[in-house]
């Protein structure tokens, strides 16, 4: 039987979904989700696998201005996916329209020779004429083949946007074993769901100086995983936010983070928390390195 397999980067602004829809095209949680800013740090892979296809889906960081060592990485990551993959997923949120940083993308696309499908998103907050409008809207941007209305949320028009997809790829082997969606280590997953509890409950530069590392990954016991791991904040008062008074914050965090890490590994999960501070990590070549952004 002759298959099918490539990659297809997700690209986007900040906040379109981009996560979400992964997460839905996959069918199962490798990203997590935020309505913060540079949420996606990492280029996070998720593998669909029928009999005759393979579609590893890139989920990117949102296309931003790179403001230090951090962001600068993640969009040159941005920038190398869209130009090497086999296929683009152009994300574009429908309630807010088409902005500059939408036009900017196109820019880039319109650069390649990599064909380019659009998923305009969140069409279940619009009416049918808005949905309309926004069609009309997204044709401007004259880079695409398709445009699919969707919503990542609910899972409207994603199975005609995935059938597409692979449409796209090239004859060839399957890179992932059928049985594992994503290729991230196994320290990635539980660092990130740990990240996204954070992100749930702090606000304003907190968010964005975070930064998780697990210590130590325990899953040889049946009954029960235990998971270390090490919280990193930039400053003191950050990290007194975080820990909060009487460590409230941290402890509601941990709560939390391992009510989700025990719902993904299937298991009971004893997770153990400590908040430091590592000073302007954010532009630290070495430390990016450790923590695996590209």
């Amino acid at each position: 039987m002759v298959t099918r397999s490539g990659f297809v980067a997700v690209a986007g602004r900040p906040n379109v979904g981009k996560s979400t829809l992964t997460n839905a095209l996959v069918g199962r949680k490798v990203a997590i989700v935020s309505d913060k800013p540079q949420t996606t740090r990492r280029a996070i892979r998720g593998g669909v696998t029928t009999d005759e296809a393979q579609l590893v889906l890139v989920d990117l960081p949102g296309v931003q201005r790179p403001r230090d060592a951090l962001t600068q990485r993640m969009q040159s990551r941005v920038e190398r996916e869209v130009a090497e993959d086999d296929a683009v997923l152009f994300v574009i949120n429908g309630t807010e329209g088409v902005g500059p940083g939408d036009r900017w993308i196109a820019s880039l696309l319109a650069k390649t020779d990599v064909p380019v499908v659009i998923a305009l998103n969140k069409i279940d907050r619009l009416s049918k004429t808005q949905i309309a409008s926004a069609l009309m809207e997204v044709s401007t941007l004259e880079v695409g083949d398709e445009i699919f209305p969707i919503a990542a949320k609910t899972g409207a028009g994603v199975g005609p946007l995935l059938a597409a997809l692979k449409g796209l790829l090239p004859e060839g082997p399957f890179f992932f074993p059928v049985e594992s969606p994503s290729d991230q280590p196994l320290e990635t997953l539980p660092a990130e769901l740990i990240r996204e509890e954070v992100l749930k409950r702090t606000f304003q530069e907190v968010p964005h100086a975070v930064e998780v590392m697990v210590e130590d990954l325990d899953l040889e016991r049946e009954d029960m995983a235990v998971v270390v791991a090490k919280v990193w904040t930039e400053t003191d008062s950050q990290k007194g936010i975080l820990i909060g008074k009487g460590g409230k914050m941290i402890k509601t965090v941990g709560t939390a983070a391992r009510k989700a890490l025990e719902l993904e590994l299937g298991t009971q999960v004893h997770l153990e928390l400590r908040v430091d501070v590592r000073r302007n990590w954010r532009t630290d070549e070495r430390m990016l390195d450790r923590l695996g952004i590209e």
